[in-house]
């Protein structure tokens, strides 16, 4: 037992034993991680720390070559010049129809099929009633047959037989009532058998030359007037027929397309849900112009035939040459705007109706070559604070000086220290100086 209780015992002799190698790395390696992600928050909460900032470029709006200064930028949409809806003449039921948004078309092509059962039914009704009434026209043209004349000669020819036996048989019969043989009664029988003889030869002979005459000038004529009258309603019935087919009135776009197969077609528009007023509507995108609304207080500055650069807000870095084509002769009194449309001289593929665009209008008056050769910046307004606007380069706001000219609506013109295509940050934040990082505000 003493053994035991001896064994048990602590011999405080003996050295501590010494941690392992091991132990020693992970603690320094922990101690480092922890310095580590502690030096990297405080990276990164400096770098949120940066002020969130809204940009705007900077847009070189024409190079003017030979043309003067820019005297107003307006912005408006880009519209078709003539816009057409293809409707029916007829109504019926869409048989079939060839086209499709966006396709493109040629005058006269086939775009849309009506039902025409009806038509044809009343187009062969029309050529019914125009050959009987030209048989009839034609009868009274030829006259009387042979055959009819000499008819109405054989009835007269007879009629004059039995007048001759009458006239016998009243003079025998005057004879013997002369002599007594007859009473007066066989007279009169006999007068009277006598005068409806010679009534009747007058009848037959009248007849007979009506036969050998023909028929009056005037039924004639009536006759040709239910003939041109027949003609006439072929002709509508034809034309009906032709108008259950839809043809393209001119070489352009197809913008919409307005009907299904088996939707019915009015020639009057009568609301979504019923019969349709048209069938698609196109238009030629050769022909665009941009619909402006102007201020009243820049009118003044503009005039007809007066030209500008036009541009999109889809392509920007594309410019097209317009001119003032018409101006409203009357202003918006709500707007207090006057509207004109500028004709795009040549537009290509890029443009489509109803797009955002912007037309820098061109002074008339000559300038130097070299400040014709400068491209006219415009930056917005909000970004000039006290002489400056601050570009955004490499997640930096870098001040640029600048020489600030003329604004137009949110647009100033920098006659200096801008080129065009900067990032301009637009209302900076109270107390930015040049050099100080930023964090762009993502678009919307």
């Amino acid at each position: 037992m003493d053994a035991e209780l001896k064994n048990l015992q602590i011999d405080r002799g003996k050295k501590r034993a010494e941690p392992s190698k091991w132990a020693t790395r992970w603690i320094i390696g922990g101690v480092l991680l922890l310095l580590a992600l502690g030096a990297w928050r405080l990276l990164s909460d400096k770098v949120n720390a940066a002020p969130l900032v809204e940009t705007e470029r900077v847009k070189a709006v024409s190079g003017a070559g030979a043309a003067g200064s820019v005297v107003l930028n307006a912005t408006g949409y880009i519209v078709a010049a003539h816009k057409i809806e293809v409707a029916a003449k007829v109504i019926g039921k869409v048989n079939w129809i060839g086209v499709d948004k966006g396709d493109r078309v040629k005058a006269g092509q086939v775009l849309v099929r009506l039902e025409d059962d009806e038509y044809q039914a009343q187009l062969q009704q029309g050529k019914g009633q125009l050959a009987n009434l030209q048989a009839k026209l034609d009868e009274a043209l030829h006259g009387s047959r042979p055959e009819e004349v000499a008819q109405a000669l054989a009835n007269l020819n007879s009629a004059k037989a039995d007048l001759e036996n009458a006239k016998v048989s009243l003079n025998r019969t005057k004879n013997q009532v002369g002599e007594g043989l007859s009473p007066q009664q066989s007279l009169d029988d006999a007068q009277a058998r006598y005068d409806s003889a010679a009534a009747r030869v007058n009848s037959i002979e009248k007849a007979y030359e009506l036969v050998k005459i023909g028929p009056r000038q005037e039924q004639i004529d009536a006759l040709r007037g239910q003939v041109q009258q027949a003609k006439g309603a072929l002709d509508y019935a034809q034309t009906n027929l032709a108008n259950t087919i839809i043809r393209a009135p001119v070489t352009g776009t197809i913008l919409e397309r307005a009907v299904e197969k088996g939707e019915f077609v009015t020639t009057s528009f009568v609301g979504d849900r019923g019969a349709k007023g048209y069938v698609v509507s196109l238009a030629d995108l050769n022909d665009l112009e941009v619909e402006l609304d102007i201020s009243q207080a820049d009118f003044a500055r503009l005039h007809a035939d007066q030209h500008g650069t036009v541009t999109t807000d889809a392509f920007p870095d594309r410019k097209y040459d317009g001119f003032i084509k018409e101006i409203s002769p009357e202003a918006n009194r709500q707007k207090a705007t006057v509207q004109i449309k500028v004709k795009v001289a040549k537009p290509d593929e890029y443009l489509r109706p109803e797009m955002n665009a912007s037309v820098a209008f061109i002074s008339d008056q000559k300038s130097d070559a070299s400040a014709a050769a400068r491209p006219v910046v415009m930056a917005p307004a909000a970004a000039v604070r006290e002489g400056a606007v601050f570009v955004l380069l490499d997640g930096k706001a870098v001040r640029r000086v600048v020489k600030a000219g003329p604004a137009s609506g949110s647009q100033v013109r920098i006659e200096q220290g801008l080129n065009g295509g900067e990032e301009a940050i637009v209302n900076p934040p109270a107390g930015l100086k040049d050099g100080d990082k930023v964090r762009q505000k993502e678009a919307k």
